[in-house]
């Protein structure tokens, strides 16, 4: 016979149990509307969060790297009627626009695409989230939308083994790399490891062939490279010149043309990121708006 003494006993015990178990679960999640938006970010908590408005540049505002331009565009048109494809790695120049572009790919082929027919998505992962790639790979697998996964200016520094998740995601393991999805990343890196890097493991390993061959044949998973090199004076100049076109910016073009190479003097380099820098100091003096 159950004695009640006891079991006034235990019942409180249980219920604050039982509380304290509801209190650590996670909570239940909604699901995402992929509706929503062309565009995600891979959060922190490993879920897709929608981008309304995407910060972008025009594709015909991005001068001075039209191989790279064309080369990609015409892999992500590739992918996005559904044939074979490549993973890309954007490399080089800082400022030259390899992050523009892979947005402005993305929303040019959307714009193009035949109606009633799917946009391809974009969702970014950032670089300190990298090891959630796979997770990221597995929630896009089979789902009925193509999707570029991008991770802007990646590279690894010493004793950093987060590059495995990388790996394994481009390789795809045992099932291979979901069909409906790319994965187009950034970095200053060709081999997305520092100089400096490299060269120590090869100096302290017995066998340095071998000691940095794991993390240097990471770029290799990479389909395509493009490369992106710092713009001469002219390609600068030209750059300046398309955006006060498409601005409607009211200046004397001699004199944009001086303020324009003092201010790449000033900052050390000329570059579209220092371009478009330069364009919104003069639409501000100028009371014009960059709509």
């Amino acid at each position: 016979m159950n004695d009640p003494t006891t079991l006034d006993t235990l019942l409180p015990l249980l219920e604050r149990i039982a509380a304290a178990l509801e209190r650590a679960a996670p909570p239940t999640r909604a699901p995402v509307d992929l509706g929503a938006a062309d565009a995600f970010l891979w959060g922190p908590e490993r879920r897709l969060i929608p981008v309304p408005r995407v910060n972008r540049v025009e594709m015909g505002l991005l001068t001075g790297i039209d191989r790279a331009r064309d080369t990609l565009a015409e892999n992500t048109e590739r992918f996005a009627k559904g044939l074979p494809a490549n993973n890309a790695l954007l490399w080089g120049a800082r400022g030259m626009g390899k992050s523009s572009l892979v947005k402005a790919v993305q929303a040019e082929i959307n714009a193009r695409r035949p109606e009633g027919a799917r946009p391809m998505k974009l969702v970014e992962i950032h670089r300190e989230d990298i090891e959630a790639l796979p997770d990221l790979m597995a929630t896009l697998r089979g789902d009925p939308h193509r999707w570029i996964v991008f991770c802007d200016d990646l590279s690894f520094d010493a004793d950093d083994t987060s590059y495995k998740s990388l790996k394994t995601a481009l390789d795809g393991g045992i099932e291979g790399r979901p069909e409906n999805v790319l994965f187009y990343a950034t970095s200053n890196r060709r081999h997305l490891l520092a100089r400096e890097m490299v060269e120590n493991e090869r100096s302290t390993a017995i066998n340095p062939g071998e000691a940095v061959e794991e993390k240097v044949s990471l770029s290799d998973r990479f389909g395509l490279w493009l490369g992106f090199h710092k713009c001469s004076q002219d390609e600068y100049l030209a750059m300046i010149r398309a955006y006060v076109e498409r601005y409607g910016l009211r200046a004397e073009p001699d004199r944009v043309r001086a303020e324009a190479l003092e201010w790449a003097a000033t900052r050390g380099s000329r570059s579209g990121r220092s371009a478009f820098q330069f364009i919104q100091d003069l639409a501000g003096r100028l009371g014009q708006r960059l709509d």
